[in-house]
């Protein structure tokens, strides 16, 4: 049973399903009519981070003191007085406003990439829920200013892609989630292009190189938070798990055999799952590992690519130290570590649910051992912080927790709920783009016309985009792009108002000083404070003084 309140009485919100500390549901449904906090914001944007019903309401916590170790378990600290990065003359005008926090981001080695904001998308790879939502999730990422990320095995389920001599040769797909986000990139955010084994066999680095290496960022991937054998997606059809097997892949059950076909058309076989390889499986030990990665870093250089990334999963504090090192001295651009508690679009659930290294404990230890590199004279990379991560707080607590070594947060769901919501609701308004969009929706449910009944009406940031692109350019905005504007604004004002809170008015001023531990146990595991021994020493001189 989970610990997490399934409804929100404050703010009108409720879960579908079971919510976990993210305040998603454990299993996010791309039809959902609502109402989770990510849902409605992406409406409503900035009207969500207060109580509903003002005017007959009072509202008060009932998160003080929560158990166990977990983000929950962190509390944010604010100041009574005093400014970190605002503006000299407002601050000592006292005009200093929420609103004049910065959120503007930085990451890179070598060529510096700059966001609006500190959030960037998880992997939207080869499962079909990412093919399908695409252009509301790149198109929104390209107009907000933040990197969105084209996961693995992209090429090599798509079936108009073509593979000679072992190497690709064109990849539709793959250009146009390109293509895609550069549409709107106006030189803030990045899309990242990642590779996993099959990736790298098939070529998609060469390919990529040829067409794309100076505006794309390649990465490297050796896990993700949700899982631990590789990628998977799941099909229906058996002609085309008979492809994916053609292509390389494990499919299970196996397609070809002749009782697996008799058992399909007998209906008793209906999905197949399509598996990766597993990575590294021909070395035994870290150095193998990591001589292996300075030759693949090395190789793409040669290729052409400016920018290069890691992203690495929940595993064990030996590869976390590995990946830590190996970003640094190779002088990657960026570090994605994910924490066990991530979302995925397709995983063994009892794996999702018992392997890894919760998040909160992973990010703790990635503060821990870049403080050991940084001591040591070594280079420490940018990273991003993912697993389960989708409000306001939780974005200030992991770049407070991890810093100063952590410029974005990853998220997953968080990022893609809007692009759902808002196809839904533009399927809905338009039957005839309904199999464009990959609507769900006939018409659109009570949950939403309670709020409008038109795209003006309905997305409180459809005015700000319009503004950006100009009215006419908003006939080729996807509303799921409108629609993931308006939930980034709103954790961006959220992410502003705790930060004014905590005197910070720049990201690098955020500190691990700005948070403390309710528990004993958050304490011993974070190395934060309990909350009552922050400052207690200035209160000990001010009362004896």
């Amino acid at each position: 049973m989970s610990q997490w309140l399934k409804n929100n009485d404050v703010l009108g919100t409720t879960n579908r399903g079971n919510p976990c500390e993210s305040g998603l549901c454990t299993l996010c449904r791309a039809d959902c009519q609502g109402r989770c906090e990510t849902w409605l914001g992406s409406m409503l944007g900035r009207h969500t981070l207060y109580p509903r019903d003002f005017g007959v309401v009072t509202a008060g916590s009932g998160n003080t003191a929560p158990d166990g170790v977990c983000y929950n378990a962190l509390r944010i600290n604010g100041y009574l007085y005093g400014t970190r990065g605002a503006d000299r003359h407002q601050a000592k005008s006292g005009e200093t406003l929420f609103t004049d926090v910065k959120l503007e981001t930085s990451f890179g080695a070598r060529h510096t990439i700059t966001c609006r904001y500190p959030f960037m998308t998880g992997a939207l790879g080869s499962t079909f829920i990412a093919a399908k939502y695409w252009n509301s999730f790149a198109t929104g990422c390209a107009l907000c200013g933040v990197p969105v990320v084209v996961g693995e095995n992209v090429v090599g389920v798509d079936k108009k892609s073509e593979i000679k001599n072992g190497r690709i040769v064109k990849a539709p797909e793959l250009d146009r989630r390109i293509d895609t986000y550069l549409r709107y990139y106006d030189g803030y955010g990045a899309i990242i292009v990642q590779m996993n084994v099959e990736d790298t066999r098939n070529g998609v680095a060469e390919y990529i190189a040829d067409k794309y290496a100076d505006k794309v960022i390649i990465e490297l991937k050796w896990g993700q938070g949700a899982k631990n054998i590789g990628g998977e997606i799941q099909v229906k059809d058996i002609e085309y798990a008979a492809f994916l097997k053609d292509r390389g892949y494990l499919v299970d059950p196996d397609p070809t055999l002749p009782e697996v076909k008799e058992a399909y058309r007998a209906g008793a076989v209906s999905h197949f799952a399509r598996h990766s390889r597993l990575g590294y499986t021909a070395f035994s030990s870290a150095e193998q590992v990591e001589k292996n990665f300075r030759a693949q870093v090395s190789y793409l250089r040669k290729l052409g690519f400016r920018s290069i990334s890691l992203k690495t999963g929940a595993y064990g504090m030996e590869a976390l130290a590995l990946a830590l090192r190996l970003a640094g001295d190779c002088k990657l651009d960026l570090l994605t570590v994910d924490g066990a508690g991530g979302g995925t679009g397709m995983s063994p659930w009892d794996m999702m649910e018992q392997w890894g290294v919760p998040s909160i404990l992973l990010h703790a230890k990635v503060h821990e051992y870049a403080s050991l590199l940084a001591a040591s004279g070594r280079r420490v990379p940018d990273i991003s912080l993912g697993g389960g991560l989708a409000k306001p707080s939780q974005i200030f607590k992991a770049l407070a927790l991890c810093s100063p070594y952590a410029k974005l947060i990853c998220m997953g769901r968080a990022m893609m709920i809007p692009g759902f919501l808002g196809s839904n609701i533009e399927g809905a308004l338009h039957p005839d783009r309904r199999a464009d969009v990959c609507g769900n929706w006939d018409s659109l449910p009570k949950s939403v016309q309670d709020i409008g009944s038109s795209p003006e009406t309905i997305f409180a940031g459809y005015h700000a985009v319009a503004a950006k692109v100009g009215k006419k350019e908003m006939a080729h905005i996807p509303y799921g792009a409108i629609a993931l504007w308006t939930n980034l604004d709103r954790l961006a004002a959220g992410l502003q108002q705790l930060m004014a809170g905590a005197r910070k008015f720049t990201l690098r001023d955020i500190s691990r000083d700005d948070l403390s531990s309710a528990n004993r146990e958050t304490e011993r595991e974070t190395g934060i404070p309990f909350i009552t021994e922050v400052q207690d020493e200035a209160a000990r001189r001010i009362l004896l003084g």
